[in-house]
C-alpha cells in the first residue's frame, strides 16, 4: 500500500470535528437524548431502503473493480503501491447510474453508492490481499534450491490459495465495528471523506436527502475549508441543502454543485484518456520508461533515470509531498550514497542491478532494517499506550496506599480507600474511566436497527468456516510444507495484529499491514524449526497475516463510510463479500496472466516487494547477510527507531491539540525505505507528483478534490490499458 500521507488532506480535515464529539456537558443530556432519537430512526430509514443491496450495484461494484484490480497488479508487481480508489470507485459508480437515470425503474441513492465502491474496493485490493504483488512472486521465483524453491505454483492451486485467505480478515472486522467505528468514534479518515463525497455528489436532489449526523456536525464547525457550506438553518436539520461558501465562490465552484459531477466525471476522463494514451505509446517505445534526465552515465551505470508515467506522477499526488520528499531522500541516500559506497568498498562486486551481488540487492538490506525499526516502534507505541494510560492513571493512588499502609497490612489485604478531594472534582472522586477511556462515559454512537446489522451467529459460524477454509487452502496449495500447528498459529496471529492495524488505521488512515507483516515472520523465526521449509513457512505466515489486515481494515472504512450515510452493515458485509470472492479468483487469473507474458522479475516488473519479502524472511531465519550490512542496517535502524519515536510522540500531541508541525519534517521510515529498495525512476516520478499536490493545494489555496480525481484518472488509465500491453506483448507486436 502507499504510504501515510505526510500533510492533513481534506479526509483529515473533514474528520477533526468528530474529535469533539464528547465535550457536551451534562445540561445537554436532554439534547443528546433528542439528537440520539431521531439519528436512530434516520438509520433505521436508510437502512431499510431497498437500495441498499441490488444486484445492479453489486455489477457496477464488480467491473469497477476488474479495472481497479488490473491496476493494482500491473503496479503493484512493478513497485509494491496498491490502493483500494474508494473515492474514485463511486464517482464512477454515480457517473454511470447519472447517464442512466431515464433507464431506472428506482432511484440510485446514496446507500447504493455505497455498495458499489464497497464490493469495486473488495476486488481491486485482491492483488496485495491475495498476496500477488509480494509472497507469491517471491515462492514462484526468488527461493533458492536449497529453501526448497522455486515453487510451480498452478493456477488452480492459486485460485484456492486466494480464495482461502480472502474471507477470515472480512468476517473478524465485524465484531470490531461496533468498537471502533460506534462505541470509540474513531475517525477512518478514508471512510469519511468518501461519505462526504457520496453525499456531495447526490446533492440536494429535492430536498430529501439526510445528511450524516457527524458531517453535519462539521459543517456547522466549518471545517470543509470550501467543499460544503453548513446546512439550512430551518427546523429539518436533516435536511441536506448545499449553499454559498463563507467566501463569495458560486455553487458553480462548489463539489455540492448538482453538474459538478460531469466537470469531475470529464477531468477523470481526460486524465484517463491521456494515461492510457501513454500506456499504448511506451510499448512501442519502451526507453520511454528510462529518460537519463542527469546524464547517460548516470542512467547506465547507477540507475538515475525518470519513468515519466503519468501513473506514478498520479501516485505521487495521493501520496502528497511530504511522503513523496521523504521517499526521495530515501533514494538520495540508497542509490546516490550507498550504492556507490557499496560498489567502490567491494561490499556488492557485481552489477549494480544485480539483485544477489550488486548494489541494489545490498541497499535492500538497509531498507528493510529501516523498514523493521519503524514497524517495531510504532506498532509497539499501539500496544503500550494503554499500559502507560493505565500506570499514569492509577500511580499516584497506588502510592498512596503504599505510603499509608504497614507491609502487614498489604499482604493481608487489609487495605482501606481515603477517599481524595481536588478542585476539579469537588469532593466527588475520579472515575478512572473517564480519564482512561472517555468514550465508555459518552453515549456511543445511534447505530441501524438489529435486524441490518450481521448477527452474532453468522459471525460465529462465518469465522468458523473462514478459518477451516484458510487452514484447508494452505496445506492445498503447499501440500506437505507447512505443519497444521504452525497454520494454526499464523491465523491466531492474524487475528490479533489485525487489531492492531484497524485501530492505527482508524485514528491516522495509514494500515500498518507491511509491519504487521514482518512482526509475524519475526516471531515465526523464532517458532519454527531451522529446515529447509523455513522461509517458505515465514512467508506464507506473513502473508496470511497481511491479508487479515489488509481486509478488516478495508472492510471498517467501509462500514465508517455507511454509518455516516445510513446504509445496512449487513449490505456492505454480503458486498464484501462477493467482492472478495470474485477478486480472488481474478487477481489469480491477472497474475498468471502477467507472468506467462513478461518475465518476472524482469525489466517492466522487477517484483522488488518480493525481494523485501524474502530477503526478511532470510534475515529473520538466521541465514548469512552481505558484507557490512550488519553494522549499517544496524545503525540507520537505530536512526530511524529514534525518528519514528519522535513521530508518533508528535502525533500524540497533535491529537491532544498541541503543536506539532515539525512532523513533516522527520523522515518516515517506511517512505525511506520504499525510496531506497525502488529504483529512482519511480520515485522521481512521484515527487513530482508531490510537488504539483503542495502547488496545487498549498500555493494555489485549492480544494484537494480535483486534484485527486486527475490522479485517479492517470492511474487507472494505465493500469487498464496494461492490458493492451499485454496482448500486444502476448502477440509478439514488435517495438520500434
Amino acid at each position: 500500500m502507499a504510504p501515510d500521507r505526510g500533510s492533513p488532506p481534506i479526509r483529515t480535515r473533514a474528520s477533526n470535528a468528530r474529535d469533539r464529539q464528547g465535550e457536551e456537558t451534562e445540561d445537554n443530556v436532554p439534547n443528546q437524548d433528542i439528537s440520539h432519537s431521531l439519528e436512530a430512526r434516520r438509520l433505521a430509514h436508510q437502512a431499510s431502503q431497498p437500495q441498499n443491496f441490488t444486484l445492479r450495484g453489486v455489477l457496477v461494484g464488480l467491473a469497477i473493480g476488474v479495472v481497479i484490480c488490473f491496476s493494482n497488479m500491473y503496479f503493484g508487481l512493478q513497485t509494491g503501491w496498491v490502493s483500494g480508489m474508494a473515492m474514485p470507485s463511486a464517482l464512477i459508480g454515480f457517473a454511470y447510474f447519472k447517464v442512466v437515470a431515464r433507464t431506472l425503474k428506482f432511484p440510485f441513492t446514496p446507500v447504493e453508492n455505497v455498495l458499489v465502491q464497497s464490493v469495486a474496493g473488495s476486488v481491486g485490493t485482491m492483488p496485495l490481499g491475495c498476496g500477488f504483488v509480494g509472497v507469491i512472486p517471491a515462492l514462484n521465483y526468488l527461493l533458492r534450491e536449497e529453501e526448497n524453491g522455486p515453487l510451480d505454483i498452478s493456477l488452480w492451486r492459486l485460485i484456492v490459495w486466494s480464495v482461502g485467505i480472502c474471507f477470515f480478515g472480512v468476517v473478524f472486522a465485524v465484531p470490531l465495528r461496533r468498537e471502533m467505528i460506534i462505541r470509540e468514534k474513531l475517525k477512518f479518515p478514508s471512510g469519511t471523506a468518501t461519505a462526504l463525497l457520496i453525499k456531495v455528489l447526490h446533492g440536494d436532489e429535492k430536498g430529501k436527502k439526510s445528511v450524516p449526523r457527524g458531517i453535519r456536525e462539521e459543517e456547522e464547525e466549518g471545517e470543509e475549508q470550501g467543499l460544503l457550506q453548513r446546512a439550512s438553518t430551518d427546523q429539518d436539520d436533516d435536511l441536506l441543502r448545499p449553499s454559498l461558501d463563507v467566501g463569495e465562490s458560486t455553487l458553480e465552484e462548489d463539489l455540492g454543485e448538482d453538474g459538478d459531477w460531469k466537470a469531475k466525471m470529464r477531468l477523470l476522463l481526460i486524465s484517463f484518456a491521456g494515461s492510457a494514451l501513454y500506456t499504448v505509446v511506451s510499448y512501442f517505445i519502451p526507453h520511454i520508461h528510462d529518460i537519463p534526465i542527469f546524464g547517460l552515465s548516470l542512467a547506465k551505470n547507477w540507475l538515475w533515470s525518470l519513468n515519466p508515467s503519468p501513473a506514478y506522477v498520479g501516485q505521487g499526488i495521493i501520496m502528497g509531498p511530504a511522503t513523496t520528499l521523504h521517499m526521495l531522500l530515501g533514494a538520495i541516500i540508497g542509490w546516490g550514497v550507498l550504492s556507490p559506497l557499496a560498489k567502490y568498498r567491494g561490499w556488492a562486486p557485481g552489477p549494480v542491478p544485480d539483485w544477489t551481488n550488486g548494489s541494489k540487492g545490498w541497499i535492500v538490506w538497509i531498507s528493510l532494517a529501516i523498514m523493521l525499526a519503524d514497524s517495531l516502534v510504532s506498532l509497539g507505541w499501539l500496544v503500550f499506550r494503554p499500559l502507560v494510560a493505565i500506570v499514569r492513571l492509577y500511580y499516584p493512588a497506588a502510592r498512596s496506599t503504599f505510603q499509608s499502609h504497614t507491609w502487614k497490612d498489604l499482604l493481608t489485604l487489609n487495605i482501606t480507600s481515603t477517599p481524595t478531594y481536588t478542585q476539579l472534582s469537588d469532593g466527588m472522586s475520579t472515575n478512572p474511566e473517564r480519564t482512561l477511556k472517555p468514550h465508555l462515559l459518552a453515549d456511543p454512537e445511534p447505530d441501524a436497527p438489529p435486524e441490518h446489522l450481521i448477527s452474532n451467529r453468522t459471525t460465529i459460524i462465518g469465522l468458523i468456516a473462514s478459518l477451516v477454509l484458510c487452514t484447508v487452502a494452505v496445506h492445498i496449495s503447499f501440500p506437505s510444507l507447512i505443519p497444521l500447528r504452525l497454520t494454526l498459529l499464523a491465523l491466531l496471529l492474524a487475528l490479533l495484529l489485525s487489531v492492531m492495524g484497524v485501530r492505527a488505521l482508524g485514528e491516522t488512515d495509514l494500515n500498518p499491514v507491511s509491519g504487521i507483516s514482518k512482526l509475524t515472520q519475526l516471531v515465526f523465526a523464532l517458532v519454527t524449526p531451522k529446515s529447509k521449509n523455513a522461509v517458505i513457512i515465514n512467508l506464507v505466515a506473513g502473508a496470511i497475516s497481511e491479508s487479515a489486515a489488509l481486509q478488516a481494515g478495508d472492510l471498517l472504512q467501509d462500514l465508517k463510510c455507511g454509518h455516516l450515510l445510513g446504509a445496512a452493515p449487513n449490505a456492505q458485509f454480503w458486498g464484501q463479500m462477493i467482492g472478495s470472492a470474485v477478486g480472488a479468483v481474478l487477481s489469480a487469473v491477472v497474475y498468471k496472466l502477467y507472468t506467462h507474458v513478461y518475465t518476472i522479475p524482469g525489466g517492466l516488473f522487477e517484483v522488488p516487494t518480493g525481494y523485501v519479502w524474502v530477503f526478511t524472511a532470510r534475515l529473520v531465519t538466521g541465514q548469512g547477510l552481505p558484507p557490512m550490512v550488519v553494522e549499517w542496517a544496524s545503525g540507520a535502524a537505530i536512526i530511524f527507531a529514534v525518528g519514528t519515536g519522535f513521530r508518533v510522540w508528535g502525533n500524540t500531541r497533535k491529537r491532544n491539540g498541541l503543536s506539532g508541525w515539525w512532523i513533516d519534517f522527520i523522515p518516515g521510515g517506511i517512505a525511506v525505505a520504499v525510496g531506497m529498495y525502488n529504483t529512482p525512476s519511480f520515485t522521481l516520478a512521484r515527487t513530482i507528483g508531490g510537488l504539483l499536490s503542495l502547488w496545487w493545494r498549498r500555493w494555489k489555496g485549492r480544494s484537494e478534490t480535483p486534484i485527486i480525481v486527475l490522479a485517479s484518472g492517470l492511474i487507472l488509465g494505465e493500469g487498464l490499458f496494461s492490458i493492451v500491453n499485454l496482448l500486444l506483448a502476448s502477440l509478439n507486436v514488435p517495438h520500434l
